[in-house]
């Protein structure tokens, strides 16, 4: 008796620890806070489909409760009850709800696939061969970051994307060198990238609820691609349609960085020795997608992390130079530089916080 009470008290115990976790964690990566039409459709089928499955269990329930106190043997009772062996209209009633639970779950479930499965308007091009009525981001994803190339505005960033709010934005999945998976949790669903062909896909972010989220939305890969499989975040920074235009105009404008002071000049003079043949520091890079070994740099001075997990401080970006494989194990820029002193990693790091393209505060 006391063994079974033990048990019973553990699992009341794991109940309740259960109970306390689910409320943990962060609402800008929960998908039950939808955060725009996608995610919304997708938080409404998951809503329909729960309530369906609760109001099974619920007449299961019931059914079971009213057999177990109406029919239940009474003492001395050894009379056989009456079987319904065979009963047409029973059978009728336990095939037909099931089908029709099925049909109310099954039509909007293939409604929503096929909407959000469409991105025809990726396919129509003006005469210049660029989209005409949507935005598209090639995404390509790498070990363990996150490309973002906007082949009609001739603009490529790292880590952070930028999009516009209210308005579709289109996507072109791909992955460079093993599979890995698209996620933004607040704003749809997941979509795997692959090596061999192109996912596509679309997503809008709500005006107003970016506003509620600081305009700062949190990606992450939801593929296990390897040992820093969960260090491989993004950023999606939001922005209204005129804030989005003004960047992109900066974007392409952007040139060559002009740094000042003497340890950022010398930072110069290391990173075109060790690191220019990987990373660019413009955002209008023209080289083939294969030439992009290595995240872009032009706005990493203006970047709230450092290599997507540590805070982006000069001390921080010091340590990912100096030792990038223990903080993300696995990465390919370990080994890639050779060795550099102290001073060489001081100045780096000088002539990397200055790299912007605007002038804004970072968002925390």
């Amino acid at each position: 008796m006391k063994k079974r009470l033990h048990k019973w008290r553990l699992i009341a115990l794991l109940g309740i620890v259960g109970l306390v976790l689910s409320g943990c964690g962060e609402p800008f990566l929960s998908a039950l806070k939808p955060a725009g039409d996608v995610a919304q459709s997708q938080y409404d089928l998951l809503i329909l489909s729960t309530l369906i499955m609760v109001l099974v269990i619920i007449v299961v329930i019931i059914l079971f409760v009213v057999v177990i106190l109406r029919f239940r043997r009474k003492e001395g009772d050894e009379t056989i009850p009456k079987q319904i062996e065979g009963s047409h209209k029973l059978e009728i009633i336990w095939t037909v709800i099931p089908i029709l639970l099925l049909i109310v779950l099954a039509v909007p479930t293939v409604v929503t696939t096929f909407d959000l499965a469409d991105t025809k308007a990726m396919d129509k091009k003006d005469k210049d061969g660029k989209t005409k009525d949507a935005l598209v981001v090639n995404v390509r994803a790498n070990l363990y970051w996150w490309e973002f190339e906007y082949p009609d505005l001739g603009v490529v960033t790292s880590q952070d994307l930028v999009v516009p709010t209210d308005r579709k934005v289109y996507f072109n999945l791909t992955a460079s060198d093993v599979k890995h998976s698209f996620w933004v949790p607040s704003v749809g669903g997941k979509m795997d990238t692959n090596t061999e062909g192109v996912n596509q896909f679309f997503l809008e972010f709500d005006g107003e609820k970016a506003e509620d989220s600081n305009n700062v939305f949190y990606g992450k890969c939801a593929e296990l691609c390897g040992p820093s499989h969960a260090l491989m975040d993004f950023k999606v920074i939001t922005k209204s349609k005129s804030d989005f235009e003004a960047w992109t105009k900066d974007m392409k404008a952007s040139k060559e960085p002009v740094v000042e002071g003497d340890l950022a000049k010398q930072g110069e003079d290391v990173f075109n020795q060790s690191c220019i043949g990987c990373h660019a520091v413009t955002p209008n890079d023209s080289r083939p997608e294969a030439a992009r070994q290595a995240p872009n740099l032009a706005t990493f001075g203006e970047r709230e992390k450092v290599a997507g997990v540590l805070d982006h401080t000069e001390e921080n970006v010091k340590k990912w130079i100096k030792d990038p494989e223990k903080y993300k194990p696995g990465n390919t820029m370990t080994g890639t530089y050779g060795e550099l002193s102290d001073s060489d990693i001081n100045a780096l790091a000088a002539y990397l916080l200055e790299l912007k393209v605007e002038d804004k505060e970072n968002i925390d």
